[in-house]
């Protein structure tokens, strides 16, 4: 190991002494916020710090085993001491430099999940209610809970754009890296003379924002309009101003929600998936700049780009980003989404172990 990285090492466990010191005293006891960060910043310490300690320690072994070895009488149990704690030591090491890679922040966070239909017309709206699908099965495999948050349906059954909200353990850390374009290559229903069509729809993963920064939006500056809802929903939907658009006025950005009855819950909502966009925003403007200046990773935020094609012909899936391709596309729209999801972590992961050991 580079002793860059094992400076790194000896300063977390400086920092754990001194959290450990704060935690005891009583001005955090005084203060639970400041508490609350301080135990929070511990507990991602402490795993790190206890494989630094057990590294130490078969590192003490193996000297102890290096000394027997000295000893003609000992020098076969030495060297098979040694040889296992050579390994032992090794695996831990693996295991240290994985625990030292950034963290992502929002990982245990819930999502808002959009889909925006693209180029194709009424095709691209129809793979977005596929989209949709596939999303709301794999959420169902995992045990999440899903919520229509606002829905424009198209007139042969898609949609123009859907929000849902996916709630659930680690449901960000496993589809953080869908945003981007997704382009489909299949014969439409409306095709009468069997060619094949190119569609694309647009997916935004973000990160639902916490309570306090969607209350930390200044009021004065957003424009609240309120209008009369469209779809289903019977004769209340059209009596009443129920939907409700919001206008972020520094931004531009808009959010519209009219999923349910109450002019309330639809302001509430349409806050709460404004709230995640902002803070989606500065997410990505923070990877643009570290991008700048360290290997870039998948998930940079870019949507721009078009990630992943569906090719229904030849039951073909292929992310661009990694160069996968799985000939299961049937699997895939029903949700079956856990390899790809496994694939795009690991090469992060790579990639951000490629990173490090640049740093070191």
């Amino acid at each position: 190991m580079k002793q860059s990285i094992r400076d790194k090492l000896d300063r977390l466990i400086d920092r754990l002494d001194e959290l450990d010191r704060e935690l005891g005293g009583e001005a955090a006891a005084r203060d639970m916020t400041r508490y609350r960060e301080l135990s929070r910043e511990r507990a991602g310490i402490e795993p790190v710090a206890a494989l630094y300690r057990e590294l130490r320690r078969g590192e003490a072994d193996c000297a102890t085993a290096i000394d027997l070895i000295g000893d003609p009488e000992m020098r076969e149990l030495g060297e098979a001491e040694l040889a296992s704690g050579r390994k032992r030591c090794a695996e831990i090491e693996e295991d240290l430099q994985r625990a030292l890679l950034p963290r992502d922040p929002d990982d245990g966070r819930n999502i808002f999940l959009e889909i925006r239909a693209g180029t194709g017309g009424e095709e691209a709206a129809l793979f977005a209610a596929d989209l949709l699908r596939m999303y709301m099965r794999y959420a169902e495999r995992q045990g999440w809970k899903t919520e229509i948050v606002s829905a424009s349906e198209s007139g042969l059954g898609g949609y123009r754009e859907a929000i849902v909200r996916i709630a659930g353990a680690q449901a960000w850390a496993r589809l953080k890296f869908e945003s981007g374009g997704h382009r489909v290559q299949r014969i439409p229903a409306t095709e009468t003379q069997g060619r094949i069509h190119t569609s694309a729809c647009t997916v935004a993963v973000m990160p639902e924002a916490d309570e306090l920064e969607a209350l930390a939006i200044n009021p004065a500056e957003l424009r609240v309009d309120t209008f009369r809802a469209s779809g289903a929903g019977g004769q209340h939907i059209n009596k009443t101003d129920s939907a409700v658009r919001i206008t972020h006025l520094p931004t531009g950005l808009v959010v519209e929600c009219q999923a349910e009855r109450s002019q309330h819950s639809n302001k509430a909502r349409a806050l709460a998936v404004l709230a995640a966009r902002l803070h989606d925003a500065r997410v990505r403007e923070r990877q643009a700049r570290e991008a700048a200046t360290r290997r870039d990773l998948i998930g940079s935020g870019d949507r721009s780009g078009r990630i992943r094609t569906y090719n229904f012909p030849q039951g073909r899936l292929t992310d661009h980003r990694i160069d996968l391709t799985v000939y299961r596309l049937d699997a895939v729209m029903d949700g079956d989404l856990d390899g790809i999801v496994a694939a795009l972590a690991l090469e992060q992961q790579a990639g951000q172990l490629a990173a490090l050991a640049e740093e070191g």
